[in-house]
């Protein structure tokens, strides 16, 4: 059966980049997306992966001739497997701009190291997570809040019909398990997989690596060093906390969550969209959906992520998430996943002004529910609209 392609919200953005920089990086999970969509966007250009262990071996003992195979430009999937390659790319592209190498991989530390050593100010990079709602915008009509949820958004869900428990157990068996085991060198698969659970169930809570550690049975600096590999892989990723020159005791440790809110559930053994609904972390994992929807739209439009944060002070008042317009305008959003709503959901927006000492451009509480009000000081918002009220922030 063949796949159906969806467009991706990033496309515009690489497109106008290739014809400034002769290398485009893109980096994300595996099975985001990136070879389809490179695929589509350099159709001209031939494919090499090196995955491909017979691909691997020559690019890596002749990178002349294997750069050689195409005068045009070439697309290297899983380019960080070769890093001897980026030097060799460098002398292509100083002695012949025209020259176009399209680069992919899923290990973000591995293959960024790579680009900066040999390849800064040649490239332009980009990262692909899962489909964010707006690309999904005709493919998820009828579908529920909680079904969304449990499937997640890896683009084989929905281009492919594949069964979201079918995909996710084999992305845990095949990339968590193997992958970044091997990158860790994992010995004690048992305390790892305890590990990456204990990961799931803290969804949306300030993250505590020494606790961590005890519960893990293992030390710091190794549940640390997994962190790391973890959000370098896309399987996780921390939102800091907003910090202002007041001397306020602020919460100083971030916030952790999933890349994709399916292999979340998976993780937490959690089976359907009906048993999600009862789950104890439904809450978190609808906040998670919120704020990767953020995450997703700065990604795609080439925003710089760092300016998200959430809040939080020793009076444990606190905002889910802080969007930063510079040093002195923010936007903020209050998650809640009840379909109900009530006042008390936007208590701690009405004293932002006060808690960031800052000017507020706009707020809004986003829930499940289908009542909406967007003309209100606090705008409220289903979550299935929320990538329009993001759109609509950075329009004003």
């Amino acid at each position: 059966m063949e796949s159906k392609y969806i467009e991706r919200s990033v496309t515009k953005q690489i497109i106008e980049a290739s014809k400034y920089f002769p290398v485009i990086v893109i980096t994300g999970p595996r099975q985001s997306g990136k070879t389809t969509l490179i695929s589509h966007i350099f159709r001209d250009f031939p494919l090499f992966s090196l995955e491909n262990l017979d691909i691997r071996q020559l690019a890596t003992e002749d990178p002349k001739f294997f750069l050689s195979q195409s005068t045009k430009g070439m697309i290297i999937d899983e380019a960080q497997n070769v890093p001897g390659l980026f030097s060799y790319i460098q002398g292509i592209v100083d002695n012949d701009p025209s020259r176009k190498f399209i680069l992919s991989g899923s290990s973000n530390f591995a293959l960024l190291k790579s680009v900066t050593q040999s390849l800064a100010g040649r490239a332009a990079i980009f990262n692909l997570l899962p489909f964010s709602l707006d690309e999904l915008s005709g493919c998820i009509y009828g579908r529920s809040v909680d079904e969304l949820l449990y499937n997640g958004f890896y683009p084989r869900i929905f281009s492919d019909n594949v069964p979201s428990h079918l995909l996710y157990s084999n992305y845990i068996e095949t990339y968590l398990k193997k992958d970044v085991r091997d990158l860790l060198k994992v010995k004690d698969l048992m305390q790892f997989n305890t590990f990456l659970k204990l990961c799931a169930g803290r969804i949306g809570s300030i993250f505590n690596a020494s606790q961590l550690s005890t519960e893990v049975g293992v030390s710091l600096s190794t549940i640390k060093s997994w962190l790391s590999i973890l959000e370098a892989s896309y399987i996780i990723t921390l939102l800091p906390p907003y910090f202002n020159n007041t001397k306020k005791r602020l919460i100083k440790s971030p916030k952790l969550y999933f890349c994709d809110t399916g292999l979340a559930c998976r993780l937490l053994d959690i089976n359907s969209p009906e048993e999600l609904s009862f789950n104890k972390m439904r809450g978190p994992i609808f906040e998670n959906a919120v704020v990767l929807e953020t995450i997703k739209y700065y990604l795609n439009n080439g925003k710089d992520v760092s300016n998200l944060f959430f809040y939080r002070d020793s009076n444990q008042n606190e905002i889910d998430l802080i969007i930063s317009h510079g040093s002195s305008e923010f936007s903020g959003v209050e998650i809640k996943s009840a379909a109900t709503f009530n006042t008390s959901f936007y208590k701690a927006l009405t004293k932002m002004e006060l808690f960031l000492n800052a000017g507020i451009r706009n707020r809004a509480v986003v829930y499940n529910g289908d009542f909406e009000n967007t003309n209100s000081d606090i705008q409220i918002i289903n979550f299935k609209n929320y990538n329009s009220w993001i759109k609509s922030i950075f329009q004003q």
